[in-house]
Parts: structure tokens; C-alpha cells; sequence
């Protein structure tokens, strides 16, 4: 199924390239979410993203050096894990190289968005998850075949 809204776990330091994600999602008729463009100052910003956390229907992870470091990514992460609402609609999505395994041991287990060969082809790449997910009425995970 196509994502209604997206929400968009990464560290503070990978923003640039969150929001450059976000401004493509959006162009393309979807609805991101992300910490630095949804909480307003002076808002209690863990209870905003509880509730992104609840509203969206699909979850994607930002993977980096800072991400995996990261004990709020760690959070939305296991949150979303627990979440039979996001089984089949968790994507890892890889910015930088780093030691996933470091954010959850879970995570080599799915087969990750690649970004780090560029943008263009890790979009593409990732719109295709939900091309797929469009046309399956169960929604598969995306899991490497080599596990």
C-alpha cells in the first residue's frame, strides 16, 4: 500500500539530507514527517513525536554514523518494531555507511534502501518498496534473501 504518511527516524546531524528526502517525497504526493519541520518551538516535542509515531502508517529509518548513535532513533525504532501496524512497513534506509547492528540487531534482517551510491538511485530504489507494496495486497517486508 502506499504510504498516507511517512515518518522519517534519523539523527539531527543527517537533517540536509532528510529534508532534501522529504521535499522529493512530498513532490511526489506523500506525506513525510520529520522532527525539524513538524515540532514548533515551545511544544513538548517528545509528545509530538509519540504521536507522529501513532499517526503514520509507514516507518523509514535514516541509517548513519550519528543515527545508530543515536538513543532517539533507537526509541522510534523499537517503537515502531513493536508496532503491528508497521510490520511489513519498516524501511531502513541507508545514508552513510555505518554499523546498523549498533541501533538494533534486528536490522540486517531487512534489506536497506541504498542511498550512499547517490540520491537519485536510492529514491528510486525506494519508491519502488511501494510500487511493490501497491500491488501486493498483503504488503511484504523486504527482507535480504540472504538470511
Amino acid at each position: 500500500m502506499r504510504p498516507t504518511e511517512i515518518f522519517l527516524a534519523h539523527s539531527a546531524r543527517d537533517v540536509v539530507f532528510v529534508a532534501g528526502l522529504a521535499e522529493r517525497l512530498r513532490a511526489d504526493g506523500m506525506l513525510p514527517w520529520y522532527s525539524e519541520r513538524h515540532i514548533v518551538g515551545a511544544r513538548q516535542w517528545h509528545d509530538e513525536i509519540g504521536q507522529a509515531l501513532e499517526r503514520c502508517d509507514w516507518f523509514a529509518v535514516v541509517l548513519s554514523p550519528s543515527s545508530v548513535r543515536s538513543e532517539w532513533v533507537r526509541h522510534e525504532l523499537l517503537y515502531a518494531l513493536g508496532e503491528a501496524r508497521y510490520r511489513r512497513r519498516i524501511v531502513p534506509i541507508l545514508y552513510r555507511a555505518c554499523q546498523v547492528t549498533r541501533l538494533s540487531w534486528t536490522l540486517p534482517s531487512f534489506q536497506y534502501i541504498d542511498f550512499t551510491k547517490g540520491f537519485d538511485p536510492g529514491y528510486a530504489a525506494l519508491l519502488r518498496v511501494w510500487a511493490r507494496a501497491s500491488a501486493s495486497t498483503s504488503a511484504r517486508p523486504y527482507r535480504s534473501r540472504s538470511r
